[in-house]
């Protein structure tokens, strides 16, 4: 886990400062405006065989392939689209699921704060949050790593290379992915 370990955590979402600004300016109006998302994305969920022996609950990223799989027995696993780090912000190691919020708040990191001027301190849970409808936090050594795995109002980034580390999934996949998942299970990120 190359980012961690060196000490250079990153956050997640990318691009979106100003993003993220235009829409809290906005919020109050955001139902009348049409802002608020009317879809929680497609579903790309498909169940595959995968070769190697993982624990079922175990979840398996491949960065290269913008894949997620949930292992669900020896041998399958639900596998999930979803979008990665850009250059420089990928990364690889074995994590756990440290917790699990809907609708999270969200707390732009300094290093994130320091390359995006602007960012506020904190964006309030709710549907024009860039972390979505579901946040799925990953630990190391009892640690929050600051990566996530989580839901996405920027559809077109699900399935690039578009964030600062973190996984983004349409949040319709966020949820039935949330629902399945339990706190401390394996997290292997290739």
């Amino acid at each position: 886990m190359k980012a961690i370990e060196s000490g250079r955590i990153r956050s997640c979402v990318a691009n979106v400062g100003l993003v993220v600004l235009a829409v809290l300016a906005v919020a109050g109006d955001a139902a009348a405006g049409g802002l608020v998302p009317r879809s929680l994305g497609p579903t790309t969920s498909t169940v595959v065989t995968i070769e190697k022996s993982y624990a079922a609950g175990t979840i398996v990223i491949v960065s290269a392939n913008r894949t997620l799989d949930l292992v669900i027995s020896e041998g399958r696993a639900i596998r999930y689209k979803i979008g990665v780090g850009r250059d420089g912000f990928r990364w690889s190691g074995t994590v756990k699921v440290g917790r699990k919020a809907e609708w999270p708040e969200w707390r732009p990191p300094a290093e994130m704060k320091a390359r995006a001027g602007g960012l506020p301190d904190l964006v309030p849970a709710g549907p024009l949050n860039p972390l979505g409808a579901r946040g799925i936090y990953l630990f190391k050594g009892g640690n929050d790593t600051l990566y996530r795995i989580h839901g996405t109002n920027e559809q077109s980034t699900v399935g690039g290379f578009a964030s600062s580390g973190c996984f983004r999934m349409s949040n319709a996949d966020v949820i039935d992915l949330y629902e399945r998942v339990k706190v401390g299970s394996t997290v292997v990120v290739k």
